[in-house]
């Protein structure tokens, strides 16, 4: 049995995002608690949340023990961009995009 979470419109880069999920990705659950405790990056909170709800989404389903959960599948997709403009030389104006992530953790017993 699979257990999942996501997380949509997460104001962290996806690129960035991507550099905290390949640490943990096919690792048990407490073994990947334990990598991003202390990892020291932005988007190790939001995915020790993340991990956090999709156990407790385990939790509550019939027949599926805790104690054996592994990282099945964790990605991190782009979200739209917040677009933003910042004043340069000469009375131009320079775009600058604010992006985001939706990421998605899936969970089975080992």
């Amino acid at each position: 049995m699979q257990a999942f979470a996501k997380a949509k419109y997460v104001r962290i880069a996806p690129r960035k995002a991507r550099l905290v999920i390949d640490l943990i990705r096919g690792k048990r659950v407490d073994q990947a608690l334990g990598i991003l405790q202390f990892t020291p990056r932005a988007a190790s909170k939001v995915v020790t949340n993340l991990l956090k709800s999709a156990v407790a989404n385990a939790s509550q389903k019939e027949g599926m023990d805790v104690n054996t959960l592994m990282v099945k599948s964790i990605c991190v997709d782009g979200g739209p961009s917040l677009k933003r403009f910042m004043p340069r030389a000469m009375g131009r104006a320079s775009q600058i995009k604010k992006r985001t992530s939706h990421i998605t953790v899936v969970l089975e017993e080992s």
